[in-house]
């Protein structure tokens, strides 16, 4: 028998579990989450842990194989993260060395132990040396190692991908699609002239969606990722930008605040600081793509009611069009020197 991701209640995550030795005891609780089905499970044994569902066609077994591979790397590096659970076989396939990936008709899922937390306080200056260094502890070990399958995130491939995902919705109205795919297009070619224009860029393993919501914090502990469902090949600032936020003055003391923590563990290429309004320029395509793949998923169209309405492009267009004048009037010249406490960046934050 397989099961269709939608069919995917209480009772058969418990038997899916039951399929890999980990028994609950009824009691469960789905969390938020768009891209997959992810659900805190009690067990009879005692304790807890979070069972994530994949969504189908997303990624393949290698790619989540790599993902997890990275998550254990960074949990024998001591690195604070939810890495995956060794599985046991009790009527699920199981993938991986550790076992850590289950397929069980036709669903794929991983288990994790449960970590609390909250929201850190991003306008603390220690709290963002902390995250600083705790993020440069990542890229440390991101280096150790590679992805051979997982995405790149840089250049404009990412956006191409997410521009044909749009063309090929039909939520782009005819109207307005030319403007959009030219605003799209244009941008994107700024996007490719910054990466070019830095020549040896490090790609290594890194979060790749490092945003608050990702993040939780504990006050005796400090900070760890919900997951690294996102994980990529990218440059170090993909995983720092966007801890940013308020008007440019206030982002700069930010991320002085991180660099100082980040360079406490590792050195940090400060011509990547170039590269900020490009990679918000991908992210914001690249948004708009995500939400035209999933339009199907009948949560989308509940959560983003207004994607897809003529506003919704024309927003897009003239958001794309600001981006294009910051990644043009981004400065040529070297970024300041490391004892300099003012870093100036073009647009309206950092949100």
């Amino acid at each position: 028998m397989n099961l269709d991701y939608a069919e995917l209640d209480p009772s058969r995550v418990l038997d899916a579990l039951d399929a890999v030795g980990l028994r609950g005891d009824g009691r469960l609780l789905q969390l938020n989450s768009y891209e997959n089905r992810v659900f805190l499970v009690h067990l009879e044994e005692g304790g807890a842990v979070v069972a994530k569902f994949y969504r189908p066609g997303r990624w393949s077994n290698e790619q989540l194989l790599e993902e997890h591979r990275f998550a254990l790397d960074l949990q024998a590096a001591e690195v604070p993260l939810a890495a995956p659970l060794p599985l046991q076989a009790a009527g699920a396939e199981l993938l991986g060395e550790p076992p850590t990936l289950a397929c069980w008709h036709n669903l794929r899922f991983a288990a994790a132990p449960r970590l609390g937390g909250r929201a850190p306080e991003l306008e603390d200056p220690e709290v963002l040396e902390v995250l600083g260094r705790f993020i440069a502890r990542i890229h440390r070990v991101g280096r150790a190692g590679t992805f051979d399958h997982r995405p790149r995130w840089a250049g404009r491939a990412p956006g191409d991908l997410a521009r044909d995902a749009v063309l090929a919705s039909g939520l782009l109205p005819l109207e307005l699609e030319a403007r959009w795919s030219d605003m799209v297009e244009r941008c994107l070619q700024a996007v490719q002239q910054a990466f070019d224009s830095l020549a040896d860029l490090r790609l290594q393993r890194i979060h790749g969606d490092c945003h608050p919501g990702n993040l939780l914090w504990s006050p005796g502990s400090g900070a760890h990722f919900v997951d690294l469902d996102d994980a990529v090949s990218g440059p170090a600032v993909q995983d720092l930008w966007m801890l940013l936020s308020g008007e440019p003055e206030q982002a700069s003391r930010q991320l002085g605040s991180l660099l100082a923590g980040y360079q406490q563990v590792l050195e940090f290429d400060r011509r990547e600081l170039r590269l900020i309004e490009p990679l918000r320029t991908l992210r914001m395509v690249h948004h708009s793509g995500w939400i035209a793949k999933r339009w199907d998923d009948p949560a989308f169209p509940i959560a983003f009611p207004w994607f897809g309405t003529p506003n919704y492009w024309l927003d897009q267009v003239a958001k794309l069009a600001e981006q294009l004048e910051a990644m043009d009037d981004a400065p040529p010249s070297p970024p300041p020197k490391d004892d300099d406490d003012f870093v100036d960046f073009d647009g309206d934050g950092f949100a």
